[in-house]
């Protein structure tokens, strides 16, 4: 009995292991090994790939063509943990990689996007930016003192923080002025406002309260708009720019704010703030505004950077010489370059990679850098809010950009493979 009860446990023991492993396989296959990968037409890629165990990789189409170092072309082969493999892509498309574990058990597709080498200008630059609202964006509720001394929260339970409300009882929106005027000319009815939520459009109606000072209120905290300093990564062959690596997020919300336009403008930075142990440092600047100092247009702000169109003067100001763009497969640990314009000329300093994620599960914390450069860690500390965007070269190649500062380690931070900003931008074209 005693030695039946023995092997139950020993089985149990057993039985979890094997399933807490599977469960470890799926989720590193999943989040580790990447959905997709952009290979240069009729040239051959060496890749290697976290992958665990022996993997199958065969290639569903002629156009894709696999190697495992024998220099024979082959559309299956079998590699064994992160042993190196070649693709070759004879056509411009999309294709797919299927992987199988032991060659048996059918994984996951990765999608082989094959394309023509592209070139774009890794910039560095200061910029000034400027973001107007999808509508007017809800920060929050509060109470109004009323007429008679009442406390009153009239949008309570009505709306909520990252609303964006687009128009008051037919009225188009842009400012919060504007809806605090439209409120202020409502005779006994309630304010019935077009709401965007969660992708949403809906109408929510309020009921204003007359306050204190004999205005009419909805006890609503709003904003249209938003500014800052970031760092330009690049200036693609048509004009087109990516910058921050990350979106802009109100600062109330924590939500990357939906645009109805936007624009760069000149700024001069006037003061750094080093870095130190829980304090990442910030670099302050001063933004001209006005046409003369315009820099370009942004029509997208989203999770990777902000996006939009250089007009002339600053093509003109980004005179310098384009550089390929590398793909995740290109990125190594070691050694590498950050270009940043934060000492008032534009200049590469000296990093580490240290750390390389291959999937596309965290897009803007795809890399671990560290700033070794003693130049640039006298100057600020290592990384500095307002650095986020400066692109990072290795071996010749625009790979990624800076996106954020390890708030208790100042010389390290993360990146985005550049390649996860063009992609939300339109492709650069060959020179």
């Amino acid at each position: 009995m005693k030695k039946a009860r023995t092997c139950r446990f020993l089985l149990c023991i057993l039985l979890t292991s094997v399933l807490s492993f599977a469960g470890f396989l799926c989720y590193y296959m999943e989040h580790v090994i990447p959905d997709r990968i952009n290979i240069i037409r009729n040239q051959e890629e060496i890749v290697r790939l976290p992958l665990p165990l022996h993997t199958t990789l065969e290639s569903e189409s002629e156009e894709v063509v696999l190697g495992n170092g024998s220099n024979i072309p082959q559309e299956q082969i079998t590699i064994t943990r992160e042993q190196q493999f070649s693709l070759y892509g004879k056509s411009e498309g999309s294709y797919l990689l299927s992987l199988n574990l032991f060659g048996l058990i059918h994984f996951k597709e990765i999608q082989v996007d094959v394309v023509n080498t592209q070139y774009a200008i890794p910039c560095g630059a200061p910029v000034g930016i400027y973001l107007k609202s999808d509508g007017v964006m809800v920060i929050g509720t509060g109470e109004i003192t009323g007429q008679d001394g009442s406390l009153l929260e009239p949008a309570a339970g009505l709306l909520k923080s990252g609303d964006y409300i687009q128009s008051i009882n037919g009225q188009p929106l842009e400012t919060k002025e504007e809806l605090a005027q439209a409120v202020n000319r409502l005779e006994n009815q309630s304010a019935v406002l077009s709401v965007l939520r969660d992708g949403q459009l809906m109408d929510v109606a309020v009921d204003p309260v007359i306050s204190r000072d004999g205005s009419k209120k909805l006890g609503v905290w709003v904003r249209s708009d938003t500014q800052g300093i970031g760092t330009l990564t690049y200036l693609d062959l048509n004009g087109r720019f990516g910058a921050l690596g990350h979106g802009i997020s109100d600062s109330d919300t924590g939500e990357v704010v939906q645009i109805s336009e936007g624009a760069l403008y000149d700024t001069e930075i006037v003061g750094i703030e080093k870095g130190s142990i829980g304090n990442p440092g910030v670099m302050s600047g001063v933004i001209y505004y006005g046409p003369g100092s315009a820099l370009g247009d942004i029509n997208a702000n989203s999770d990777v950077g902000i996006f939009g169109t250089a007009n002339e003067k600053f093509r003109t100001a980004m005179n310098m010489q384009p550089m390929e763009v590398g793909y995740r497969q290109d990125v190594k640990k070691g050694p590498a370059l950050i270009r940043s314009g934060i000492s008032g000329e534009i200049k590469d300093y000296q990093i580490e990679i240290q750390k390389v994620d291959y999937s596309t599960s965290h897009q803007n914390k795809s890399l671990v850098i560290q700033v070794t450069d003693p130049e640039l860690l006298a100057l600020t500390g290592g990384i500095v809010q307002g650095m986020s965007g400066s692109p990072i070269i290795q071996n010749g190649k625009l790979v990624g950009a800076v996106t954020h500062v390890f708030i208790q380690d100042s010389t390290r931070g993360y990146g985005i493979f550049v390649e996860n900003m063009l992609q939300n931008s339109s492709s650069p074209h060959t020179p």
